[in-house]
């Protein structure tokens, strides 16, 4: 693959964009020597396509450089190229690779004006904290459990699927979280991601009953102050979860509003005789009242809930069900939600949940990354369970198994057509609160850490559960929330724990891993080679799920850094295994 011309929005094939409309956008095609007689560039400019040829910028080694310079006169560009002439014939590039024949633009490349995410995001590794269920600094024993909760000793087994699923209550808080930071430091982490930290009718929380304070059960909003201020010292990064899609039926605005069809709050809601209590709900859930973006009074009401917490410190805001926020039947206002929230975060951080294609709605406008489940989770997860799984994680669909091919075609698709932004501003997870443990997908520490090298080196910034890094097993999303066994550490896999501290420590001090550019350059059934480039470093790195045929590549020394060498261009052919080498420059 190595051998096609190449593009993706990377310092290295972008060299110039504007920061304003009218400015003009400088890039770069690379192709082998040869491939090419003459290349064009095509892009649109208010919705109608125009043409540039490019010129040679760089010649030698190999390769040729074609540049070309378009005018970014609209908030998101796309643009493709055209290769014609050379041994490679006639050739469209876009964003999933070259095509002998025309195609339709979704797949182009795109780039886009706006606000950028802030810098630190994307040297991060995010951990990812259920707060009920990651440690205790015993408070909640004394206070008084709501009517909901069911108290549960904390090396108990979650219940799972059942009717006390919602309230089983752990007591882990935020006082207990801050006892664990230098854990958390130490395993290289350097921002939390808590799940819902306001008042509600259940551990997940995501039934607000107000999002003006914090539960009582999590510490109060002195604890979150004190956490904030614990981690910031450590030069951690702090994300909430806010719900913009729905609240809890136990909410203030909901309860004035299902009492008085009079009261101002009834316009932040849909009651249309919707089944099965009279009001649209989140998946016909009654507990969970969907909230209607069709009302200013929402909007400004939700404006003073985004200000309340960034000027408490928050660094910003995942927003849960990202990709139905704003959709109702006939009403979508999801993209102007996405842009209205995009300027009330200022210089923070705005990721959206997106469980499917997510690429409409991630124009560089609205949210500036999202939780990168259909284009890295899925993919790798079909290319490395092993049969383990039989259903799909969320439509409950035979699960398929992929080839290496497969698996990469699709992390290309859901890159391709997306501002490179925000492609490295996405988080790249392995799994979440809301799915199975990888440990349990994966089936072994070896096929654990070959997922692990590729979360932490493809585009995106990591996104870990806690415990993931300990092996915590999880047969689904609830099975999954189980308490961190602080008192049992001869239940750890410390190797497990080894390689993700290494591999951490890889991903945060490498430019390459950060915003480099993805090349691939070799993929079979069972294993998958790539390069991560800037104009400074490339690191090569290697996936396999199996033993597999040796790999020749074209690189004269490769450094190890992590796994093992690779002797006069032959790569390893062992597996399940991840390595990963840095090409020297002379």
């Amino acid at each position: 693959m190595i051998s096609e011309p190449h593009h993706d929005g990377s310092e290295l094939y972008v060299l110039e964009r504007p920061e304003e409309a009218g400015g003009a956008a400088v890039v770069r095609l690379r192709a082998p020597q040869g491939a090419a007689g003459r290349v064009w560039l095509r892009y649109v400019v208010d919705g109608e396509p125009q043409t540039a040829e490019a010129v040679v910028d760089e010649d030698g080694d190999g390769e040729t450089w074609w540049r070309a310079e378009l005018e970014v006169r609209n908030p998101t560009v796309g643009y493709r190229w055209l290769v014609d002439g050379g041994n490679a014939g006639y050739r469209w590039v876009n964003g999933v690779g070259t095509h002998a024949h025309d195609v339709a633009g979704t797949d182009d490349f795109a780039i886009a004006l706006g606000r950028p995410a802030p810098e630190w995001h994307a040297r991060s590794v995010v951990y990812e904290i259920f707060p009920d269920r990651f440690a205790t600094s015993g408070a909640a024993a004394g206070i008084e459990l709501p009517d909901w909760a069911v108290r549960r000793e904390w090396d108990a087994i979650p219940e799972g699927r059942g009717p006390n699923t919602p309230y089983e209550l752990y007591g882990g808080d935020l006082p207990g979280i801050e006892r664990r930071l230098d854990y958390i430091a130490d395993l290289g982490a350097n921002a939390l991601y808590l799940t819902p930290f306001f008042p509600a009718r259940s551990t997940h929380r995501y039934d607000a009953s107000s999002f003006d304070r914090v539960d009582p059960l999590l510490g109060g909003d002195a604890a979150l102050r004190s956490l904030l201020a614990a981690a910031h010292g450590r030069e951690m990064r702090i994300v909430g979860d806010l719900t913009l899609n729905h609240c809890g039926a136990a909410h203030d605005w909901f309860l004035r509003a299902e009492e008085d069809p009079s009261a101002p709050e009834r316009d932040l809601f849909f009651f249309d005789g919707s089944p099965p209590s009279g009001y649209a709900c989140w998946f016909d859930v009654p507990s969970l009242p969907t909230l209607n973006w069709g009302s200013p009074e929402l909007r400004r009401r939700m404006a003073r809930v985004f200000e309340r917490w960034l000027a408490e410190g928050l660094d910003g805001w995942r927003i849960d069900v990202a990709n139905m926020v704003g959709r109702y039947r006939m009403l979508d206002v999801n993209h102007e939600v996405a842009a209205w929230a995009r300027e009330l975060i200022g210089d923070r951080l705005l990721i959206g949940e997106h469980g499917h294609d997510y690429r409409p709605d991630l124009d560089g406008r609205g949210w500036q990354g999202v939780m990168n489940y259909a284009g890295f989770l899925r993919p790798t997860w079909w290319w490395l369970h092993g049969g383990r799984l039989e259903e799909e994680v969320f439509s409950k669909t035979p699960a398929p198994s992929y080839s290496g091919p497969e698996a990469v075609s699709v992390m290309r698709s859901f890159r391709a057509g997306v501002p490179w932004d925000a492609v490295v501003n996405s988080w790249t997870l392995l799994d979440s609160h809301d799915t199975a443990r990888f440990r349990t997908v994966a089936g072994s520490r070896a096929t654990h850490i070959v997922g692990i090298g590729m979360q932490m080196t493809t585009p995106g910034v990591p996104m870990l559960f806690a415990g993931d890094e300990i092996g915590l097993e999880g047969e689904w999303g609830e099975d999954a929330r189980r308490t961190m066994p602080w008192n049992h550490p001869e239940s750890w896999d410390t190797e497990l724990l080894s390689a993700y501290r290494a591999l951490i420590a890889l991903r945060r001090s490498s430019d390459a891993l950060a915003w480099g550019g993805m090349l691939y350059v070799h993929v079979a059934d069972d294993a998958i080679a790539y390069l991560r480039e800037t104009r400074t470093e490339q690191l090569l790195c290697l996936a396999a799920r199996a033993p597999h045929r040796a790999i020749e590549v074209p690189f004269a020394e490769l450094e190890t850094v992590y796994g093992e060498d690779a002797r006069d261009g032959v790569l390893p052919s062992g597996g399940p295994a991840f390595h990963v080498w840095r090409v020297v420059r002379r």
